[in-house]
């Protein structure tokens, strides 16, 4: 069966042709002679047809400032629309391998493995029950293009899909393809870069498209598949929740005084209004389908009780739904289900008080209809829509409250000593004394509503406790019911954060407590301190009996990016490993539940990578069923904006999951020997040594500065958080996306392998050459933590390219180029070289159309680099030149896929 009538070659060559025709009806004939001059230059030296890059410099070296906006923006342009024909290739290899079976890694082929294996229903009932997936969108800064330029390639991209699915005639492809024309010459003439920073309400508006318009349906579909698959093998066994969404976008207050108590509450009631009208919207088409006779069909006595319960409740409201739908029950119950969504939020009474409410009515309607054997009308219309409730609920995705453990602090210092306690001169085991007992008390210690001459900070904390008190009041406690502390060092900042809650009322011990309060690990120190930190907060007798009030689930959030950062790659994601391990030990002594929280960004860097790898990389004894983890910036538009990559994504994390939970049950604690956490315990500190070595030697930071783009990805207006936490450009103080942004634009992806070389060499030197390698291959065959971390420097690798990193490097001072330069590329070589040796490839990576995609990229990316390196030596550059500067930004970043 043919399923499609493109490939990815003829997407690429139509659209890039069509960027020509529109560049030169647009700008000129000169113009798109130029930008083909260029391309045709840089294809020429990848190819090996030119000596050098002579020719490419003299040509951009002659470039007007007129022409340098121009050839930015094609470029820029090209990678866009590039990237749609990527994603449509994408969507043609999910439906190939669909149609033939032949996904490796489905949830299809796991069911009929663990069939094949003699998995007994039970046993599969309890992995699927254990399973908890969390994905929590985050409003970090990482995403370069503006809404308006998204919104138009999603155009494009549903012209490409009709282009390619559907059976069309020639009037009909023209007709299309003169609509992708028109969208493009728009497209052109839309400005790329921002002119102001996002505010707080557009990222979280942002997070909420990809909710609304994919996700909420995804769900459902996604849902009908599990349970085909499960029944293909088990007959008895349902499919339970295995999907919850959750978002930082418009409440993470860490580093970000723009995110305000409005901006949470505006959130708040956006999303219910959003996910209230999808209900009222499905409720309308289900009105449609279930027009059954109640002459002829019979409904079970629940179903009618729950009329009759409506009618007292709205007696004038199901006299009207009598009328319209005489005889037909279910439309009877659907008019007054969309009653009871209209009263929400409306100060008539009669609202459905939460999304379990609503659920509960569909309960009925289902359960009716399958007593009616009206099963195939059941599936079809009325379970869809039960997943979406029991997935999204009335708050669409529950928010995440977070913020850096010293505003808690000061604040707890502040509002106290208006009572003549002296907390900050207190120990750490003083504050936890005096905070214990503060929360088991019955009296509130201090007046949020008033407590007397703080400053600014103290006000902002107190304020938002009162509201998240009455934000679940109003919206219900699951709609905001998580406290993530930034920079968690001590038990104390945990327990700062209980006693707000406490002195608000959001918890009430012994009976009540609405909120898990998560530490966020991400320093050297806090990671190796976690079971000390763990292990006092689980004896308090305060957080023991709110942990007990909330299922003693622990969840501890990991932080990815901070620690690279401070780190580098290899030791960071050893540290991780190592210490996921030993706080998950410790939790089970404890009979506590963990939940690891991942703060994984896009980039390798920052813990990126395929999902569904990272997963099964994870260590057995964390992986409880329950996970959760962030994404964001363009990678949830990669994996979230089109339905079909999105349902993948949902199979793959779910497939991964079951997978490991099914190990870690068989093998509680993983067996790893003790030569591979030998060799681990060498490299780490050695790569983290030599890591720390180069951030601290002098002249490092005004290096970084010279030779990146920092100073324009400072002011890009990426996100409403500012780049760095106090304005200082400090490694230490800068944040970790704009760090990574910034090597990524210059092609020397540093964060992502930097050190990994030398703390290889470091064992290598102690057991031998020939012995470690042997030990090293091993470890890459065997040991997935090992086999995804060299595979993900693998992929930083392939993406690094030292010349064009030259190119910036020659814009650093001269002492300062010979200082690093060299000693940055001599680094990459030896890691590549291992690489190579460690995984026995030819090649860095192991995924072909990866391959592919690079070797399409690169020859446009080169002129964009050197343009920007040039713009960037430039003393004095002119607000065009600016511009243009910013703008290259951009189309590097769409030409690598990746910002930060």
């Amino acid at each position: 069966m043919v399923l499609h009538n493109r490939d990815v070659r003829t997407d690429v060559r139509e659209l890039g042709a069509l960027v020509g025709d529109v560049l030169a009806a647009q700008a000129s004939t000169e113009a798109y002679e130029t930008v083909e001059d260029l391309r045709n230059e840089a294809i020429a030296y990848r190819r090996g047809d030119a000596a050098s890059r002579t020719g490419l410099h003299e040509s951009v070296d002659e470039l007007s400032p007129t022409r340098e906006g121009i050839v930015a923006r094609a470029f820029t342009t090209y990678f866009e629309l590039i990237n749609l024909a990527e994603e449509r290739e994408r969507v043609r290899a999910i439906r190939d391998a669909d149609e033939e079976g032949a996904f490796h890694d489905s949830f299809d082929a796991t069911i009929a493995e663990f069939s094949e294996a003699g998995v007994e229903a039970d046993e599969l009932r309890q992995l699927l029950q254990d399973v908890l997936i969390e994905p929590t969108f985050t409003a970090h800064p990482t995403e370069a293009r503006r809404a308006t330029v998204k919104a138009k390639l999603r155009s494009i991209g549903n012209h490409l899909e009709a282009l390619d699915e559907r059976n069309l005639t020639e009037r009909e492809r023209n007709g299309i393809w003169r609509d992708v024309t028109a969208e493009v010459t728009s497209l052109w003439g839309t400005r790329q870069v921002r002119q102001r920073s996002p505010e707080p309400e557009d990222e979280a508006r942002n997070v909420q498209w990809y909710l609304e318009n994919t996700l909420f349906d995804v769900v459902g579909d996604a849902y009908e598949e599990f349970e085909e698959t499960i029944s293909k093998e088990y007959d008895d066994v349902d499919c339970p929740k295995l999907f919850e969404f959750r978002s930082w976008a418009g409440s993470d207050r860490d580093g970000n005084p723009f995110v305000t108590p409005e901006v949470t509450d505006d959130t708040l009631a956006r999303q219910r209004e959003v996910a209230i009208e999808k209900y009222r919207d499905r409720c309308k088409r289900l009105s449609a389908v279930l027009s059954q006779d109640g002459e002829r069909y019979a409904i079970d006595d629940q179903l009618a009780e729950s009329l009759a319960a409506d009618a007292e409740r709205f007696p004038t409201v199901v006299e009207e739904a009598r009328e319209r739908y005489p005889d037909e029950p279910y439309r009877q119950k659907l008019r007054l289900m969309r009653e009871r969504l209209d009263r929400v939020d409306d100060v008539r009474p009669g609202e459905y008080p939460d999304g379990d409410a609503f659920l509960d009515d569909l309960n009925v309607i289902a359960d009716s209809l399958a007593v009616d054997g009206q099963d195939a009308v059941r599936e079809s219309f009325v379970e869809p829509l039960r997943r979406q409730v029991d997935t999204f609920g009335f708050t669409l995705a529950s928010l995440d409250l977070r913020d850096h453990r010293e505003n808690h602090t000061e604040a707890v210092a502040e509002a106290v000593a208006v009572e003549s306690v002296d907390y900050r001169e207190m120990d750490e085991e003083a504050r936890q004394e005096f905070l214990t007992e503060a929360i088991l008390q019955d009296d509130p210690v201090v007046d949020a509503d008033e407590p007397g001459d703080v400053s600014e900070t103290t006000e902002r904390v107190l304020r938002r406790f009162q509201e998240f008190a009455e934000w679940q009041d109003e919206y219900g406690a699951q709609a905001i019911d998580t406290y993530c502390i930034s920079m968690t060092e001590e038990p104390s900042h945990v327990l700062e954060v209980l006693f707000l809650a406490d002195q608000v009322g959001v918890i009430s011990l012994p009976d009540h407590c609405g909120v898990d309060v998560v530490p966020l690990l991400e320093t050297e120190s806090a990671l190796n301190g976690a079971e000390r930190i763990l292990g006092e907060l689980f004896d308090n007798e305060a957080y023991a009996t709110a942990l007990e009030v909330r299922g003693d689930i622990q969840e501890v959030m990991l932080g990815y990016s901070d620690s690279n950062k401070e780190n580098g790659f290899l030791a960071a994601n050893w540290d991780l490993y190592e210490n996921q391990r030993q706080i998950a030990r410790f939790c089970r002594e404890e009979d506590v539940t963990l939940r690891l929280f991942h703060g994984r960004g896009g980039s390798i860097s920052r813990g990126g990578g395929p999902m569904n790898e990272a997963l099964l990389a994870l260590p057995n004894e964390t992986v409880t069923g329950q996970v959760k983890f962030t994404e964001q910036g363009e990678a949830i538009a990669e994996k979230y904006a089109n339905p079909r990559i999105a349902e993948r994504e949902l199979e793959q994390m779910l497939d991964a999951q079951i997978r490991a939970r099914k190990e870690a049950n068989e093998e509680p604690t993983e067996d790893v020997p003790d030569s591979w956490v030998d060799a681990m315990e060498t490299m780490a500190p050695a790569a983290r040594e030599t890591y720390r070595d180069l951030l601290n030697t002098d002249g490092f930071v005004s290096y970084f500065g010279q030779a990146t783009p920092i100073s324009v990805v400072e002011d890009l207006n990426l996100g409403s958080r500012p780049a760095s936490r106090s304005g200082e450009r400090t490694v230490e103080d800068l944040r970790a996306i704009p760090w990574v942004f910034s090597w990524t634009q210059t092609r020397l992806i540093l964060p992502g392998w930097y050190s990994l070389a030398s703390g290889m060499d470091a064992y290598l030197d102690e057991v031998g050459e020939e012995a470690g390698l042997e030990t090293l291959r091993e470890m890459y065959e065997e040991w997935p933590f090992f086999r995804t971390t060299l595979d993900n420097a693998a992929l930083a690798l392939a993406r690094t390219e030292p010349e064009i990193a030259a190119e910036y490097a020659d814009l650093a001072d001269d002492d300062l180029r010979e200082r690093f330069f060299p000693e940055l590329v001599g680094e990459y070589e030896r890691g590549r070289d291992l690489v190579l040796e460690i995984s026995g490839r030819d090649q860095l990576l192991r995924r072909e159309w990866l391959e592919e995609s690079l070797d399409r990229r690169n020859p446009y990316v080169d002129p964009l680099n050197l343009l920007q390196a040039n713009l960037l030596g430039r003393t004095h550059r002119t607000e065009a030149e600016e511009r243009t500067l910013r703008l290259t930004v951009n189309g590097i970043a769409a030409g690598m896929k990746n910002t930060g």
